[in-house]
C-alpha cells in the first residue's frame, strides 16, 4: 500500500512537471509576441484558479470550505499565495522573458538544492555528504551552462540568469510551504485559491497595461498554460507532496527541464553549446545523486 502510494505521488510529479516543461515552451512563443510575463502569470493564475474553485466547489462538502476560511488557515492560504505561489510562476516566465524556456527550467531545477540548504539550517544539520557534492556539482553546471566553457564570457543574459535562480529558490518555498494545508484540505481548493489571490495581487500591476492582441494560434496558446500548464500542473505537483516528501518530488522535476530543453531546440531551433549541454546535464545529475542516497535509507 505505501509503495503504491509512493509510485502515484511520483506519477502526479512526473506528469505535472512535464505539462509545466510544455507550457514554457508555449510560453516563450508568447512572450517573444508582446505578451508580457507579469500579464501571463496574472491571466493564468486567474483563470485557473477559478476552474479549480469552480470543480471543486461541487465535490467538497461545505463544512470543509467553512474550515479553509477560517483565519488561521486562509490566512496560512495568502501566505503560501504570496511566498509560493506568485514567485514561482512570476520569476520562471521572467527567466524565459529574459533567455528562453530551456535554461529557464534548467536553471529552477536548483529548487531541490535550496531545499536541502534550507532543511540544514531547519533541523541545524549538517547536509550530507552527498549533498555537498550535489551543490559543487551544480555550482560547476551553473558555471559551465552560462559561459559554455568561456569564464570570459557570458552566453546567458544576467538578467536571464537572475531570474533564473531565483525561480530555483521560489520552487523551494513552493515545494515546502504548503504541506500542512494540503494536509488537511484538498489540493484541489488550495492550490485554485491560492491561484485567485495570486492573481488578484498581481491585478493592479497589469490592469493598466495594454491587452495584446491575438490570432487563433495565440488563444490555443494561452489554453493550453492556463489548463494544462496551470491547473493540471500545480493540482498534480501538489497532490504529490501528498504522498512523496518535497525532497523527492523536487527531484522528479527534471522531467520538466527534459521536456522544455527538447522542445524549446525543435520548436525555436536554440543552438546549446557542448558545455551549456553539460552543464545542463551537471545539474539534473543532482536528481541520480539523491535518488542514489534515497535508496540506500
Amino acid at each position: 500500500m505505501i509503495k503504491d502510494k509512493r509510485r502515484l505521488g511520483m506519477i502526479f510529479a512526473i506528469v505535472g512537471t512535464m505539462f509545466w516543461g510544455i507550457s514554457g515552451t508555449v510560453a516563450q512563443g508568447l512572450l517573444q509576441n508582446g505578451v508580457t510575463a507579469q500579464w501571463l502569470v496574472c491571466v493564468r493564475m486567474i483563470f485557473a484558479g477559478l476552474i479549480l474553485v469552480i470543480w471543486s466547489f461541487f465535490t467538497i462538502e461545505r463544512k470543509i470550505w467553512q474550515e479553509i476560511f477560517s483565519k488561521k488557515n486562509f490566512l496560512s492560504l495568502v501566505v503560501f499565495s504570496i511566498f509560493g505561489m506568485i514567485p514561482s510562476q512570476f520569476t520562471y516566465f521572467k527567466a524565459i522573458e529574459a533567455g528562453n524556456a530551456s535554461t529557464a527550467t534548467i536553471l529552477q531545477f536548483l529548487g531541490p538544492l535550496f531545499i536541502i540548504i534550507y532543511l540544514a539550517f531547519a533541523t541545524r544539520i549538517l547536509p550530507r555528504r552527498i549533498d555537498v557534492i550535489s551543490i559543487v556539482i551544480a555550482i560547476l553546471g551553473i558555471l559551465l551552462l552560462v559561459t559554455d566553457g568561456d569564464m570570459n564570457r557570458l552566453t546567458l543574459s544576467p538578467a536571464a540568469l537572475f531570474w533564473g535562480i531565483m525561480a530555483g529558490v521560489s520552487q523551494a518555498s513552493y515545494t515546502l510551504l504548503p504541506r500542512e494545508l494540503l494536509k488537511k484540505f484538498d489540493a484541489r481548493a488550495i492550490s485554485g485559491l491560492s491561484m485567485i489571490v495570486g492573481g488578484i495581487v498581481l491585478l493592479p500591476f497589469v490592469i493598466f497595461q495594454k491587452v495584446p492582441e491575438f490570432s487563433p494560434q495565440n488563444f490555443a496558446a494561452l489554453f493550453y498554460i492556463i489548463v494544462f500548464g496551470t491547473m493540471f500542473a500545480y493540482l498534480l505537483y501538489l497532490m504529490s507532496l501528498k504522498f512523496i516528501p518535497p525532497e523527492t518530488t523536487g527531484m522528479l522535476s527534471a522531467f520538466e527541464p527534459f521536456t522544455a530543453t527538447i522542445l524549446t531546440i525543435l520548436v525555436f531551433h536554440i543552438h546549446l553549446g557542448f558545455f551549456e549541454l553539460l552543464g545542463g546535464l551537471l545539474i539534473l545529475s543532482t536528481t541520480f545523486l539523491q535518488s542514489i542516497s534515497i535508496k540506500r535509507k
